[in-house]
């Protein structure tokens, strides 16, 4: 008889990632989704037949109870967030609602229907903010610079809270910063791999970026998901960090984006008044823009994913210039289509 497993936040980037690795494995996924005017399946509109869709929200308790009875679900993975940093600021309550509560929500719904559910919180790199420590570990105190680091925090201890309250099985992964070709236009990495895109085909002058000396600890999302399976899979629920041990700074990945397409950058000035300009056009191509700052900066996260080597055999397969490279990629064939598309209406 095939598992049966519940992914909160299934049309997102890591919700699509997961169904196809679960559904590759023989079980029976469910996926919540929100009521909305427009159906949108997101990432995984590729799978909508083979996904049992049940809608619900983090923010209704008795939905989440519903969902539970309707999936029976084996393991419970919680990917459902706001997790657009910028935007935690702007929407701090939303986002303490379905990050922090609707943590809650979610481990009550099965502790209420089926306690012996096993169950996976998607917790972040975000919460150690003003790193205390290099590299960061399963050890390293939290000091989250964001209301969306913040409430993560709180989704993450009261995971950790009920496990050792009710003897849920019931883990979080620490995962740092992990990208892919379906990453939201709002995320740094796909704004900058689709404004390469753009400005190869010549119908964007230059992208607009924040602190180019952040430093994040980038890995490729299916990667990612296969350390939250893992996770569930062992005697005992622990939490782990996933990450791949190396850091690069905006920069770098701006310069490695734009050698995929053949542009070399070449750089000028410091600060709010850098500049990145195409090496052989002379054409400025990068431009650093205030607003673009946060309020709190977070300037660097290096993960240490030795503890989930270890135990759970896990190692990334896709290196940072691959994940770039497969991005970039991506996005220049979706431009292409994008103007021929536009060119056959015109």
């Amino acid at each position: 008889m095939s598992k049966h497993a519940l992914i909160t936040g299934i049309t997102g980037q890591d919700g699509s990632y997961l169904a196809e690795l679960l559904l590759e494995k023989g079980y029976e996924v469910y996926g919540i989704m929100r009521r909305k005017s427009v159906v949108d399946y997101g990432n995984v509109e590729h799978l909508k037949d083979k996904i049992h869709f049940i809608y619900a929200d983090m923010t209704d308790e008795i939905s989440l109870i519903s969902a539970m009875q309707i999936s029976q679900a084996d393991e419970v993975y919680n990917l459902a967030a706001q997790s657009f940093v910028a935007t935690s600021w702007e929407q701090p309550m939303a986002t303490a609602e379905i990050d922090a509560v609707g943590v809650t929500k979610m481990l009550e719904a099965i502790r209420v229907v089926k306690p012996e559910a096993r169950f996976y919180q998607a917790s972040t790199s975000e919460m150690f903010g003003l790193v205390q420590e290099m590299p960061q570990t399963e050890k390293t105190p939290f000091y989250p610079r964001s209301p969306y680091g913040v409430a993560k925090l709180y989704g993450h201890w009261i995971t950790k809270n009920y496990r050792e309250s009710y003897n849920l099985y019931a883990c979080s992964g620490i995962l740092f910063n992990h990208e892919s070709e379906r990453r939201g236009l709002e995320f740094v990495t796909r704004k900058i791999t689709d404004a390469v895109a753009r400005i190869k085909a010549g119908v964007q002058e230059y992208m607009g970026l924040g602190n180019m000396d952040s430093k994040r600890d980038w890995g490729h999302s299916k990667d990612y998901v296969r350390a939250m399976w893992l996770m569930l899979q062992q005697d005992t629920p622990d939490d782990y960090v996933i990450a791949t041990g190396e850091t690069r700074t905006v920069r770098e990945f701006v310069e490695i984006a734009f050698g995929h397409v053949g542009i070399t950058v070449k750089w000028q000035g410091s600060g709010v008044d850098e500049i990145g300009i195409d090496a052989a056009t002379g054409k400025t191509i990068v431009k650093v823009n205030p607003k673009f700052f946060r309020p709190a900066e977070v300037d660097v996260l290096l993960g240490n994913p030795a503890k989930a080597e270890a135990a759970l055999g896990w190692k990334r397969e896709i290196s940072f210039s691959q994940l770039v490279e497969r991005m970039v990629k991506n996005d220049v064939a979706l431009v292409e289509k994008e103007l021929k598309v536009k060119a056959l209406a015109e």
